[in-house]
């Protein structure tokens, strides 16, 4: 007798919970990666909740995936701001740059000045600092506690659809999978059509679609194998990429932001250290896009 496509979903469903939960302690300690693994969890559970939802029902599901869009804000803040420190100490060659409390803060003048890349890390790490503080006084919120409850309920009495529910979940998964490259595929489509202008953005919007079908294939393997678990991988690859080009446009954003002076020592070094980041990436973007261009799943 297959699997009907109600129990599978929440079988992965409550894998993720259980990686949510399982990395609050540690992001409480602060623990390395702790913060990432967190939002991590927190994205993909949102993320599988919508993939999925004509299984569920939707007004139960739509208030869950709102406050899983909260508390992967909240992580994200701090986050983008720990990647941000690390990739400026690293440009700089210095990965263990200290958080130094007295370093002046960016755009102030003082003598002697520290130079831009120091100053820009530590005014990172300590944004990071905050926004990690703000997250953890989240998980002592009603609103917090309220959220992790409604995730154990969902668990143990899952508000499937009846009917789509009993469905074979070889059939209903394979149908979820093969929209989500469709949609990926569209995406990737109309790329080279747009002008440079617009073509950051757009790439932003296939790295969110190679996400989804990502966490779509991976909520899958266990009831298609290794088909899910390919696609899975060749979604990760192109969301690697693409994450590594916007990880690098970013942080060339925030460079020009904060330098209040554009020939203050360090500053041009980092920007066309990101620059080039960024076109590395894209050169890595057209053999990360080559298994759109065969059937998904067989």
């Amino acid at each position: 007798m297959s699997t009907a496509a109600g129990s599978a979903l929440i079988d992965a469903v409550a894998a993720d919970v259980d990686r949510l939960c399982t990395a609050e302690p540690d992001v409480r300690q602060d623990l390395p990666d702790s913060v990432h693994r967190m939002r991590v969890a927190t994205r993909r559970l949102r993320s599988v909740l919508k993939s999925y939802r004509k299984i569920m029902r939707r007004k139960a599901i739509g208030e869950i995936t709102d406050e899983l869009r909260w508390l992967a804000g909240l992580l994200g803040v701090a986050r983008d701001a720990e990647v941000r420190a690390d990739r400026f100490a690293a440009l700089l060659g210095d990965t263990a740059a200290p958080f130094d409390e007295q370093t002046v803060p960016l755009g102030e003048k003082s003598a002697p000045s520290p130079d831009f890349g120091a100053r820009l890390v530590a005014e990172e790490r300590r944004f990071y600092a905050g926004a990690h503080a703000a997250a953890v006084d989240a998980f002592d919120s009603r609103r917090y506690h309220h959220l992790i409850a409604r995730l154990h309920t969902m668990i143990d009495k899952p508000p499937l659809r009846p009917a789509q529910a009993r469905e074979p979940a070889t059939e209903v998964f394979t149908a979820v999978l093969r929209h989500e490259f469709r949609d990926l595929r569209r995406l990737v489509r109309i790329e080279p059509t747009l002008s440079e202008a617009d073509r950051v953005e757009h790439l932003h919007d296939i790295r969110k679609a190679a996400k989804r079908l990502r966490y779509s294939a991976e909520a899958a393997t266990a009831v298609l194998g290794a088909p899910a678990t390919e696609l899975a991988k060749r979604a990760k690859n192109l969301q690697g990429v693409l994450g590594d080009h916007r990880d690098a446009v970013e942080s060339l954003a925030t460079l020009r932001t904060h330098a209040s002076d554009a020939k203050e020592s360090g500053y041009q070094r980092l920007c066309d250290a990101e620059a080039a980041a960024a076109a590395k990436a894209l050169e890595q973007y057209p053999a990360a896009t080559e298994f759109l261009h065969h059937r998904p799943l067989g």
